[in-house]
C-alpha cells in the first residue's frame, strides 16, 4: 500500500514533540525529582523507540538519511539503530516468522538447542515466557542474547555490525551529556528508572506479538482496545494488519483494521485480545507457551528420543 505523501506530517510531528518532551522532563530532573521524572521519561523512551521502528520502515520522509537523522541519538541507550534495522526487516519475512533460526526477534528456540542448555538456563527462559517474569527479566535476557552475539560478530571482523555500534555511541554521546552534565541526573538512575523500565515496557508489546502457527498470517497478534498502549506502540498492537502493510504508517493501520475486522481475526486464527488487561489476566503468572518451538520440535527432535518418548 503505497503512501500519499512525500512527507507524513503526524510521524514526523510525533518525533519532534517526543524529542522536545524528553528534553524537557528530563531537564528539569533537579527541580521535579526522580520520581516524577522517571516515569514520565520512560514512556518518551518508549515512544522513541516505536518511532525508531516507524522510521526503519521508511517513515516519516522518503530519505533514509533523513529519517535516520531523526532519531538519531537514541535516548533508550542499548539497541544501535542500524543493528535493529537491520535484523527487524529480517523479521518481516512472514514466511520464515517465528523460526528459532531464521527470525532474528523470535523468542523461540528449536528443541536441538535447548537440549544443550543448563537447567538454570532454561529456568530463566521459562521464567520470561511468563508476562510478569518478561517485564522484569525480559530486557536482561534479551539484553544479553543481543549483545553476545554482537560481540561475536565484530570480534569476526564484521565492518557493518561495528560501523552501526560506532554509530549508536556517536548519537549516545549526547544523550549522555545532557543527562548527567546538563541535568545532572545520576547515570545510574537514568539507566535503572528510565531505560530498564522503557524496555520493560516494549516487552509487553512483544511478548504475545507472534506465537508458533503453521499459516503465517495467523502468527501475528490483534489487540483491539488499548488508548495508551496504541500511542506508545504505534498501532502495533494491531499487529497483523501491520505485517501485512508493513510501509503503512502507524495512524492509517486502526482505519485499515476497523474496515475488514472479521476478515482480519479470520486471517489471524482468532489471535485475538480485547486489552492488554486480558493479555495480562491469563499469563500475569502463567508461562503462555513452551520456549521450544512446536514446530520445529517436531522437526529437529531426533527420531530416537520421539521414540523413547512413545515408548
Amino acid at each position: 500500500m503505497p503512501r500519499a505523501n512525500a512527507c507524513e506530517w503526524p510521524t514526523l510531528a510525533l518525533v519532534l514533540a517526543t524529542s522536545a518532551t524528553w528534553i524537557l522532563v528530563i531537564g528539569f530532573y533537579t527541580e521535579l525529582g526522580g520520581w516524577i521524572v522517571c516515569p514520565l521519561a520512560a514512556l518518551a523512551v518508549t515512544l522513541q523507540s516505536s518511532l525508531q521502528h516507524e522510521v526503519l520502515h521508511g517513515h516519516p520522509t522518503r530519505s533514509p538519511a533523513m529519517n535516520e537523522a531523526l532519531v538519531y541519538c537514541s535516548f533508550g541507550l542499548w539497541i544501535p539503530y542500524r543493528r535493529f534495522k537491520s535484523l527487524h526487516l529480517r523479521h518481516h519475512n512472514n514466511d520464515r516468522l517465528t523460526d528459532p533460526y531464521d527470525d532474528p526477534e523470535s523468542f523461540y528456540l528449536a528443541w536441538a538447542d535447548w537440549q544443550k542448555l543448563p537447567r538454570p538456563i532454561r529456568a530463566v527462559l521459562t521464567l520470561n515466557n511468563v508476562l510478569l517474569g518478561r517485564l522484569l527479566l525480559g530486557p536482561v535476557v534479551s539484553m544479553v542474547g543481543f549483545l553476545g552475539a554482537e560481540i561475536r560478530m565484530v570480534l569476526a571482523g564484521d565492518r557493518a555490525v561495528l560501523r552501526a555500534w560506532l554509530h549508536h555511541l556517536a548519537g549516545a554521546l549526547p544523550v549522555l551529556v545532557f543527562v548527567t552534565l546538563v541535568a545532572e541526573m545520576p547515570l545510574w538512575l537514568y539507566l535503572a528508572g528510565v531505560s530498564y523500565p522503557a524496555m520493560s515496557l516494549l516487552m509487553l508489546r512483544t511478548f504475545a506479538e507472534h506465537r508458533a502457527h503453521e499459516r503465517a498470517e495467523a502468527r501475528s497478534i490483534i489487540v483491539e482496545f488499548c488508548p495508551l498502549f496504541s500511542l506508545l506502540f504505534l498501532n502495533n498492537n494491531l499487529h497483523v494488519v501491520h505485517h501485512a502493510y508493513p510501509r503503512t504508517p502507524w495512524y492509517r493501520l486502526p482505519a485499515l483494521y476497523r474496515a475488514a475486522r472479521d476478515d482480519w481475526q479470520q486471517r489471524n486464527g482468532g489471535y485475538v485480545y480485547a486489552t492488554y488487561f486480558e493479555l495480562a489476566r491469563h499469563f500475569l503468572f502463567k508461562v503462555k507457551e513452551p520456549v521450544v518451538h512446536p514446530i520445529r520440535h517436531r522437526q529437529d527432535r531426533d527420531p530416537r528420543d520421539a521414540a523413547k518418548a512413545a515408548s
